[in-house]
């Protein structure tokens, strides 16, 4: 079944974003080779694709897990969270209608 993992940044937290980012796009590459990962990307806090020093306010990532227990096991155990980059995440169970 498909999750969403939605993340909401902890109050400055870009430079430990930036420190931790290539072990967090590790992850979601892993996913991703795995044939599992639909969409992931963070969330600009200006409307912005390159929001600079504005940062971000958190990520949403959509994937394959096999229970909601297991996305919510790895959500917890991103870098980003191990960082104090997210200071919330909550994950939902997804049903993708479109695109087909």
């Amino acid at each position: 079944m498909l999750y969403a993992i939605i993340s909401h940044d902890a109050a400055d937290s870009l430079a430990r974003r930036r420190t931790h980012r290539p072990a967090h796009l590790a992850r979601l590459t892993a996913l991703q080779d795995e044939g599992r990962l639909v969409i992931a990307g963070p969330r600009p806090r200006i409307d912005a694709a390159d929001p600079g020093e504005a940062g971000f306010s958190g990520s949403v990532v959509i994937a394959e897990f096999d229970s909601l227990e297991a996305a919510q096991a790895w959500a917890a155990d991103d870098p980003f969270v191990h960082a104090g980059v997210y200071e919330r995440v909550e994950v939902y169970p997804f049903v993708k209608t479109l695109p087909k």
